[in-house]
């Protein structure tokens, strides 16, 4: 699990969600589960990570949030003319 530790900071403030769509976009390549997204069986592509967040709770200890990403899929090999091909995930 991630702590996002701006984004804890801010979590009863309106700046929230500005803090924690950039804690997420710094994270290191790899850290969110992008390929389980895919749906073309290509590569996840973050490149042009979009996000919007869905629902947010908190308790004593933390804050919980569902976060939609949205970002595009490389499909490879398919044999089109203009291979490799980004597809919206």
């Amino acid at each position: 699990m991630v702590t996002l530790q701006q984004a804890l900071r801010d979590g009863a403030t309106e700046d929230f969600w500005q803090s924690l769509k950039a804690e997420l976009l710094a994270l290191e390549p790899g850290i969110l589960p992008l390929q389980q997204g895919v749906t073309q069986g290509g590569y996840a592509d973050a490149s042009n990570l979009e996000m919007t967040l869905l629902d947010k709770s908190e308790t004593s200890q933390q804050i919980i949030a569902k976060v939609g990403l949205f970002y595009g899929e490389i499909i490879a090999g398919c044999s089109c003319g203009d291979d490799p091909v980004v597809d919206s995930v």
